[in-house]
């Protein structure tokens, strides 16, 4: 299935001119059921491409798997009503899924939608330091993604996700209908490609709220920049994880929130 579909619209004048037709792309939106061991895990609402990217990311995000190596494999497979992710698991990472498996019915896919008690809110651990970011290279990473994004470019109804060096330059790019699914997307490729998070920053198109920043932080990122304002409960997040979070990028600037030193 491809990511984006077109169609025909009719352009609408509000002052009663008639309109001629118009091709248009549109971005396609499925249901991706994610399944561990023949049991359906969750129903995400997803861009039906870099699926095992997505794979990938989402079980790592989730706390499925603590590394890349707990999969032995994914398998894509369409469906009547959408598309089927299964993904096989090495025993010890299964026995951990099975033991600690929670029900998610409903899920928005936004990390927290679905759980049953405040007990289930997901806990990443802090990260380790990792280097500073130049403002001038979150600049440069900015204007590089207006290029990278070609679903967007074609449908304007996709978000983005990128993984910048710390000079700026975008190394991996993923885009999806849901923000979530995008940062899930990019994670998973950078685990593929072996990128060390401590050796860049996270650039999203979305707004930065605290299950963006858990989900990062999971990555082990610890540089954020998002071009939307955060929630407080973000900034708050992302300072105690040891991240630092930039928001509201614009081309001329942006607000950095960067954690306390941790005392020698």
């Amino acid at each position: 299935m491809q990511p984006s579909r077109p169609t025909h619209g009719e352009v609408l004048h509000y002052d009663g001119t008639p309109g001629a037709q118009q091709l248009t792309a549109l971005a396609e939106e499925v249901p991706v059921n994610i399944v561990y061991a023949t049991l359906p895990h969750a129903v995400m609402m997803a861009t039906p491409a870099d699926l095992e990217d997505f794979a990938l990311g989402f079980s790592l995000t989730e706390g499925v798997i603590a590394t890349a190596a707990e999969i032995r494999g994914i398998a894509i497979t369409p469906a009547p009503r959408g598309i089927v992710v299964n993904i096989d698991l090495l025993p010890p990472a299964l026995h951990r899924h099975m033991a600690r498996r929670r029900t998610l019915a409903g899920r928005t896919g936004c990390g927290i939608c679905g759980i049953e008690s405040l007990d289930q809110l997901p806990e990443a651990h802090p990260v380790a330091p990792g280097p500073a970011i130049p403002p001038a290279a979150i600049g440069r990473a900015l204007h590089a993604l207006e290029e990278a994004q070609p679903l967007h470019r074609a449908t304007r109804a996709v978000h983005a996700a990128a993984w910048c060096t710390p000079a700026g330059t975008l190394l991996l790019v993923r885009e999806d209908v849901g923000r979530h699914n995008a940062l899930d997307k990019l994670i998973g490729a950078c685990l593929r490609a072996s990128h060390n998070p401590r050796t860049g920053f996270v650039l999203l198109t979305s707004r930065c709220s605290f299950e963006m920043v858990e989900k990062a932080a999971a990555f082990g990122a610890t540089t954020v920049v998002a071009i939307s304002a955060p929630t407080a409960l973000a900034i708050d997040r992302a300072l105690a994880l040891g991240i630092t979070l930039v928001a509201i990028a614009r081309p001329d600037g942006a607000l950095r929130f960067t954690p306390a030193p941790v005392p020698a």
